[in-house]
């Protein structure tokens, strides 16, 4: 386990959120990559889009793996201006956790939860590195990042 999973394991464990870590020796980088390490169907995950607005607030969209995430979507459930893609320095600095890894909860964001997460029993998530996921039931990861469940998809 590295560094980067040991963080958000250590934060899972310090507030008792159920879900389960789950490190591997392959990449988790993308949603067909992770489907792979994980042997489960690329419709069991859910990506972590992250974007900035112009006040570089941290804003997340948490859509299913093969869905895209639309920035007027965002803007208009933050009733704010379009925010844009965070560069991997930002996601980095922002989150705390690297490009490719990055956890659906764990760090000071705005958390937008897109409707068709909620339909799933449970969903794979970025576990911290890129070799690291989180399998977790919607209703925790909500309970988890505090967000708002709204269309956010494209």
């Amino acid at each position: 386990m590295d560094h980067y999973a040991r963080k958000l394991n250590n934060y899972m464990e310090d507030r008792r959120i159920d879900g389960e870590l789950l490190c591997f020796d392959a990449s988790c980088h993308s949603v067909s990559e992770a489907a792979a390490a994980a042997g489960v169907s690329e419709d069991l995950f859910a990506k972590n889009i992250c974007m900035v607005d112009s006040q570089k607030r941290m804003i997340v969209a948490i859509v299913k793996g093969r869905d895209r995430a639309s920035a007027s979507r965002a803007a208009a459930i933050l009733k704010s201006e379009k925010p844009r893609l965070a560069t991997e320095e930002e996601i980095l600095e922002g989150t705390g956790y690297p490009c490719g890894g990055t956890p659906s909860f764990g760090f000071d964001a705005l958390f937008l939860v897109d409707s068709r997460i909620m339909e799933m029993d449970e969903v794979y998530t970025g576990g911290g590195s890129s070799q690291s996921l989180v399998r977790i039931k919607p209703s925790e990861l909500l309970r988890a990042n505090g967000g708002h469940v709204a269309r956010v998809r494209r």
